[in-house]
């Protein structure tokens, strides 16, 4: 099925045809039945909303393409926002749907449409047009700017008048997006089914290649590289200017995410305190352990027993550690570790 779920439906059609002319003058009449109920089951569950889970790998356009060119517009629409205005501080709150649930949206929509169904193991630029309608319908960003008088204590006491540009970042629920497309009782079953934590390791796979961990958040992660100076990171939270960011740059990607608000990943701004808090909830493993991706890595440069810098966990090949991390020279980078390496204090574990 795994194999199966990388081609395109027509594809697939295709090898059922070969392969019932191959085998029909090899095996007998029964066991060529069975096969043929194979091939069906599996053509009948790419045209279902379940098709997501075998979205293609291959072609120019796939999901995970498409989830780039998405995220690329939601960050364009951040810094639209970002230039239009003149602000001494951004202050950014709320968070993003998880893409599963976008995508379980989208799956039962297009598949399920009387008037137009659409398969979703494959993606062209009319079904990315539809992926993107339903991302919006199940977004809205805000904006509004202040100005706050504060009081500045350095060598004097002065006071300062700081604008401050607010963006939060609103979302839907699929249960709120299944009454806009006033989904009937067999398309809500199917979008719970789709939803279901027993899928979660099918969502890894075909939106991430990740057989294990959490990809929502590597994602996030990964569509951050390349920030310069942790803005929006360090203001979303709370700091009036720059400071010491990849424990925020963490926390960021987490609450996009909604892992802070239901308790799995802290809001944390301190290594140490990140550290403590999987410490005191044993999800904690020291140096040495092979993490899963989107596990949180702690690191201590000294060597002095105290974490100094954290990241996220993308993937581990061959004996090494693939990691985003924020504040890595000032920027969000990609970086590696051998997997032994002294420098890594530890990891937090999530109950994903």
């Amino acid at each position: 099925m795994a194999d199966l779920g990388k081609r395109a439906p027509q594809a697939i059609a295709h090898a059922a045809t070969s392969l019932v002319g191959t085998l029909a003058g090899l095996i007998g009449g029964g066991a060529l039945l069975l096969i043929l109920c194979g091939i069906l089951l599996v053509g009948a569950v790419v045209a279902s909303p379940f098709g997501i889970f075998f979205s293609g790998k291959d072609a120019d356009q796939t999901i995970r393409t498409a989830m780039e060119e998405i995220n690329a517009d939601y960050q364009e629409r951040l810094d639209e926002i970002k230039a239009a205005h003149t602000y001494d501080v951004l202050e950014m709150s709320g968070s993003r749907a998880l893409w599963k649930e976008v995508l379980a949206v989208y799956a039962v929509k297009a598949t399920t449409d009387p008037d137009h169904a659409r398969d979703v193991a494959t993606m062209d630029s009319e079904k990315l047009d539809l992926l993107k309608d339903i991302f919006w319908q199940m977004h809205e960003v805000t904006f509004f700017t202040e100005d706050r008088t504060e009081l500045v204590v350095e060598d004097t006491e002065t006071s300062v008048t700081r604008t401050y540009l607010h963006i939060t970042v609103s979302h839907k629920t699929p249960d709120e997006m299944a009454d806009i497309y006033v989904f009937d009782q067999d398309q809500r079953d199917m979008l719970a089914e789709l939803l279901d934590d027993e899928n979660n390791s099918l969502w890894l796979q075909a939106l991430y290649g990740i057989t294990e961990g959490d990809g929502d958040l590597v994602a996030i992660a990964l569509s951050q590289v390349g920030n310069i100076g942790g803005n929006p990171y360090w203001s979303w939270y709370g700091f009036s200017s720059h400071v010491d960011w990849c424990a925020c740059f963490v926390s960021w990607c987490a609450n996009e995410c909604g892992y802070i608000e239901a308790g799995v990943i802290p809001r944390f701004a301190g290594c140490i305190q990140g550290s403590n808090w999987f410490r005191n909830r044993d999800l904690w493993q020291d140096g040495g352990y092979e993490p899963r991706p989107g596990d949180i890595i702690f690191f201590d440069w000294e060597g002095d027993g105290l974490t100094d810098h954290v990241g996220i966990v993308e993937r581990v090949e061959s004996s090494r550690i693939y990691t985003v991390e924020g504040n890595s020279g000032d920027a969000c980078r990609q970086n590696s570790y051998p997997i032994d390496s002294p420098v890594i204090y530890g990891f937090g574990c999530p109950t994903y």
